[in-house]
């Protein structure tokens, strides 16, 4: 380790507080916790410690080993080459906030174009520089409507077809604010209308996920009207991708719009990092957390970048701020502001419809194997739910020993619904793929 202080400077450091050595300052502590024996191996050469790493990672199964047809929130898409060749520039290679803008232009640029491209995909007014993850970001739009009402409205309607983690987030983050949470014991199959009756007075948040975590698409026109109709926020998730086809949230007249980023040009990566993405309306822009960059002229006219609105920040307005939540997830954000770019508008439309018709045509060759139903009446998008024959970890164990992962398990989060695969189809998959998983299942579960 590297330290700038010398023998001296310590000393005289120690002197200025009164005690002699620096093993002083941690008479406090316990014995049986300070400098204790960690039995470290013997060091080794750097080859070795590379052969060594190789080896345990050698053991994990991901979608380049394996055919995968698993998402449930975390996705399997192309990323063209030239996201992470920009990405390891080093004047971007950092996922720091840029607290001087006289030395950080670059980065306030790119910040300020991946807020223009969320805010255009989203059709919000505006989006702010990220949060750590799809997770985190509907957390903090909870946490922004409990702020906007100041507390007096309590009650949060959340659809029990948000992503289960998204809603475990949501709970830790606001444990210890009296909030009432309604809506998570309907039944998985009900639909968004049926939140509607739950809606009252006393309301700050509706909040569901769009599609939703079973992959359906719903009209959300009424549900937003009944918010609405109490004057409470409308929130809505949605899968960035899906936008490429779907009507954005702005026509559902949304509030607040949050997402998961990690299908724009990020790497599954074992659950992160991930991008959040936070968009809303401008009346409500100081209520929301996390940064802005902004555009403005210098002195002499020339164009140049800040961060703005900065006094709602916990470094400024500390415990009257309305989150902790002050800085970004800067170089993932870069990275998908590059995939968007990359794409542009007909281009992300096209992955869209990729991923739809590849899903449509799994759906329909999954549904010719005996005792394998998929729900064929609500429209999807690039996930959907197929009933099985036999518990859908046993199926999914079958699959893995023919080298494909299968669907998310419902069971481990909908105890009704052990019997339920959640199968999901990126761009990823091509006919041969969806093929050979067909065949596998005919081949367990023929008549």
């Amino acid at each position: 380790m590297y330290t700038p202080h010398t023998q001296a400077d310590r000393d005289a450091m120690l002197k200025v507080i009164g005690v002699n050595e620096l093993e002083d300052l941690f008479q406090c502590l316990p014995e049986k916790g300070k400098f204790p024996n960690l039995e470290l191996p013997d060091g080794i050469s750097e080859m070795e410690a590379l052969d060594e790493l190789q080896f345990i990672s050698s053991v994990n199964e991901t979608p380049q080993e394996l055919v995968s047809f698993l998402g449930a929130g975390a996705y399997n898409h192309y990323i063209p080459a030239a996201v992470d060749s920009i990405l390891r520039r080093s004047e971007f290679y950092t996922a720091y906030t840029p607290y001087q803008p006289e030395i950080a232009q670059g980065t306030l640029q790119a910040i300020f174009e991946y807020q223009s491209l969320i805010s255009a995909l989203t059709g919000m007014d505006v989006s702010n520089a990220s949060h750590y993850d799809g997770a985190t970001a509907v957390a903090e739009a909870v946490n922004m409507a409990y702020h906007n009402f100041r507390g007096k409205r309590r009650k949060i309607v959340l659809s029990n077809a948000v992503n289960p983690q998204y809603r475990e987030t949501i709970q830790t983050y606001m444990k210890g604010m009296n909030l009432e949470f309604v809506g998570e014991d309907l039944d998985p199959e009900a639909g968004p209308d049926d939140l509607i009756e739950l809606i009252d007075e006393n309301t700050a948040l509706v909040l569901v996920q769009y599609p939703d975590f079973f992959g359906r698409i719903f009209d959300l026109t009424k549900l937003s009207e009944a918010a609405h109709a109490q004057k409470a926020l409308f929130s809505v998730h949605i899968n960035p991708i899906a936008l490429g086809l779907l009507k954005p949230p702005s026509e559902f007249d949304a509030d607040i719009v949050t997402g998961e980023g990690q299908p724009l040009g990020i790497p599954m990566s074992f659950g992160g990092p991930y991008l959040g993405l936070f968009a809303t309306k401008k009346q409500y822009v100081r209520k929301m957390a996390g940064r802005v960059a902004g555009e403005t002229v210098d002195t002499h006219g020339n164009r140049g970048y800040v961060l703005t609105l900065s006094t709602r920040e916990q470094h400024i307005r500390r415990e009257q701020a309305t989150s902790n939540i002050c800085t970004n997830q800067g170089l993932i954000a870069l990275a998908s502001t590059v995939y968007l770019t990359l794409l542009g508008k007909s281009g992300l439309k096209e992955l869209a419809e990729l991923n739809y018709h590849k899903a449509h045509y799994a759906a329909d060759r999954i549904s010719t194997v005996p005792g394998f139903i998929v729900n064929p009446v609500q429209p999807f998008f690039n996930e959907f739910v197929v009933h099985c024959p036999a518990p859908a970890e046993e199926v999914n164990e079958h699959l893995l020993s023919r080298d494909i992962l299968g669907g998310y398990d419902l069971g481990l989060v909908y105890p009704s619904q052990k019997y339920e695969l959640l199968v999901a189809v990126t761009e990823m998959n091509p006919r041969s793929e969806i093929d050979y998983m067909v065949e596998v299942l005919e081949e367990e579960y023929h008549d």
